[in-house]
This record gives C-alpha cells, sequence and structure tokens, in this order.
C-alpha cells in the first residue's frame, strides 16, 4: 500500500512520529509531504521520500491556501496514494478536501486547537472549513478528550470518526529516568516558545517573585526561542539575575537533567510532549489545569496543577515545590516516570495509531 503523510513541520514531524513512519514503513511505502525546516535529512536517511511543500503555517491569506490546495490536488494525481495521513490544520483541511473529493481514504490528526478556536470570527470560519474537509475522513485522532468532544458538539465530525490518542507519545528508550542531583539549589525548567501563550508572563512574574524570597537557593532556566515581542524583557531578566536563558537547542536532555521541576504554564495544548519529556526523565512537572497538560500530571502526587493565566497561583505551586524536601521532590519526579511508563510510551501510541488507520501493527509489544 502507498501511503502519503502530510504535515507542515518537518522537525517536529521527525522528533514525535518517527517511530509511526518506522512502522509503516516495514510494510508499506511511504512518502512524506512537508517543509524542509530540519531533520529532512534524517528522515531521508530512513528510506522515507520527502517531498518538500511549501506551507505558510500562521498566514490566514486565502490566495496562498487557495495555491496550497492546488498543490495537494497535483500531489494527489502524480502519486495516487491508496490512504493519506494529515498533521495539522492546514494539511488536515486542504489535504483533506482534495483527498475528499477525489475519493481517496483519508485520516487526520487534531494535535490541539489552537489560537485559531480563540477568536469568535475566526473559529466559526475554521469550524466550517473542518467540517467540510473531515466530513468523509476515516478516523480523526485527537491527543486529549476535551478537544474531541470540542468538535463533537461543534457537529464537525461524528462519533465513529474519533479515536483518541495518548499524544504523539513518549520513547522511554530515548528519555531514560535520571537521578537527581542535590546541589541545594532547587531548580526550575521552562521548555518551549517564549510567547504568552505558553504562559511565560506567568512563568517570568514567579520567577522573579521567588527569587526574592529565596535568592539564590531557586534557579530558573529558559530553554526556546522568543518572539520579537519578548527580546528586551528575556534581556532584563538576565541582566538581573533571574533568569539562565539558553536560547533553543536541539538536544534538551541535559537540561531536563540539570533540572528538579519542569514548568510549562500554556494556555492550550494538545498534548504536551515538553511534559512528557520532563516526566520521562523523573522531573517533576508544575502546568495548568487544561487539555493536553492535565493528563500527565497527578496533582500533588508527581506534580502540580494550577489555573491557567493565573501568575499567583503558578507562583504558589512554584514556592511549595520549593520548599518540599530533596527526597519528597525525588518521589514527585519518580511518581512522573510510573505514569508515563504506564499512559504513554510510544510503543503503545503507534499500536493505536496503526489501528486507527486499519492497517496491520507492525509494531507491537
Amino acid at each position: 500500500m502507498k501511503i502519503l503523510i502530510a504535515t507542515n513541520h518537518s522537525y517536529m514531524f521527525y522528533r514525535f512520529r518517527k517511530e509511526l513512519v518506522e512502522a509503516l514503513m516495514q510494510e508499506h511505502e511511504v512518502i512524506l509531504s512537508t517543509p524542509f525546516v530540519g531533520h529532512e535529512d534524517d528522515l531521508q536517511a530512513m528510506g522515507l521520500r520527502c517531498i518538500e511543500t511549501d506551507i505558510d503555517r500562521r498566514s490566514i491569506n486565502p490566495f496562498k491556501d487557495m495555491k496550497l490546495l492546488k498543490t495537494y490536488r497535483q500531489m494527489l494525481d502524480e502519486l495516487q496514494p491508496d490512504m493519506v495521513v494529515t498533521y495539522s490544520i492546514k494539511p488536515n483541511i486542504y489535504m483533506g478536501t482534495a483527498c475528499k473529493a477525489k475519493g481517496i481514504p483519508y485520516v487526520a490528526n487534531v494535535q490541539g486547537l489552537g489560537t485559531a478556536f480563540e477568536k469568535l470570527v475566526l473559529s466559526s470560519v475554521v469550524s466550517v472549513m473542518y467540517r467540510s474537509a473531515l466530513r468523509k475522513a476515516k478516523t480523526v485522532f485527537f491527543e486529549n478528550e476535551e478537544n474531541a468532544q470540542f468538535f463533537l458538539n461543534k457537529k464537525i465530525i461524528s462519533h465513529r470518526q474519533v479515536s483518541v490518542l495518548p499524544g504523539a507519545g513518549i520513547n522511554l528508550d530515548e528519555y531514560p529516568c535520571v537521578p537527581m542531583g542535590d546541589d541545594g539549589v532547587c531548580s526550575f525548567l521552562f521548555v518551549g516558545r517564549i510567547m504568552k501563550e505558553k504562559g511565560v508572563d506567568e512563568f517570568f512574574s514567579a520567577a522573579r517573585t521567588l527569587k526574592a524570597e529565596f535568592g539564590e537557593e531557586v534557579a530558573f532556566d529558559v530553554v526556546g526561542f522568543y518572539e520579537d515581542a519578548y527580546k528586551e524583557q528575556v534581556d532584563q531578566l538576565v541582566a538581573d539575575g533571574i533568569v539562565r536563558f539558553h536560547g533553543f537547542q536541539t538536544d534538551v536532555h541535559p537540561f531536563y537533567e540539570a533540572a528538579d521541576c519542569v514548568v510549562l504554564p500554556s494556555y492550550h495544548e494538545g498534548m504536551s510532549n515538553v511534559l512528557l519529556e520532563g516526566a520521562a526523565t523523573g522531573r517533576a512537572l508544575i502546568t495548568s489545569d487544561i487539555p493536553g497538560c492535565r493528563e500527565a500530571v497527578e496533582n500533588g502526587v508527581s506534580g502540580y496543577l494550577c489555573p491557567a493565566q493565573d501568575a499567583e497561583g503558578l507562583t504558589r505551586a512554584m514556592r511549595d515545590f520549593a520548599q518540599q524536601s530533596f527526597d519528597r521532590q525525588v518521589q514527585m519526579g519518580q511518581s512522573g516516570r510510573a505514569l508515563v511508563e504506564r499512559k504513554f510510551d510510544k510503543q503503545l501510541v503507534v499500536a493505536k495509531t496503526l489501528d486507527g488507520l486499519g492497517l496491520p501493527a507492525a509494531v507491537r509489544n
């Protein structure tokens, strides 16, 4: 069988879906359509045929989107795939539309609602487009129950189409549990884009407050790249000795291992890979009590949940963790590792995805 996968980001696809590709390639011909923004060489080294496809992920220009739809139609005519699998909003909508018109079986992955559903007018437009594009989709995968229920309530899809995965899952071999070091400093780590929707305003506020309270007994590390609006603020926080900024890192393992607690006060997620990676490493988590985050935490056991967009609530949770004994902090991290082993093992996610595709489960344990 020839399977075409369409996504909007080669770097993220390789990081979180390569195990699925490996499973599919055992029995099928697999082709990937994606913008080349990193790891395309690694994907090709797997033996995967990659078609560079231009997608402006943030544009709402209808002319650009119609060009993408035309590109997808031509791609389907040329490749004649037996099945198409899509990831992210534009491939879901425009490749889905093209597949529906040509009668090609297709499956979509909704990895989160994102900002498209936060604005009333845009939400209405996207809902209509999704409803049309997914009408004949064989399966629509979601990363949490609430996102699936949102689509059902909006009558975008039917119950028979829904399959909920525990996110992309976590490769437990790639993220082994690493013992924490007791250096007398409680280290908090933020990993992600430095943007408002990730809760960085709340994180920075908590860091300032707790640094004033605890001094050198706490540390705040930030890994990721920032939007221009935050450059001045980040520079000032570094100059004031509040945070240590490490920029974008291709290898985040050393930062998880050096941390005591991973903090993600996000406003919305599909399923946070950062939280899964942190918990797999054996670190406690503090995150927003929202879909896509709360599933990764047992509140009070492996970390803390706090209201989204609540700087005081986040500060209280981080203060509470900092005041725990080192042994208790270690115990919380170990509980997080146990949770991801039970619920988020990558092999389980791959097997469930293959079931949703209706294909043989080439990789099962």
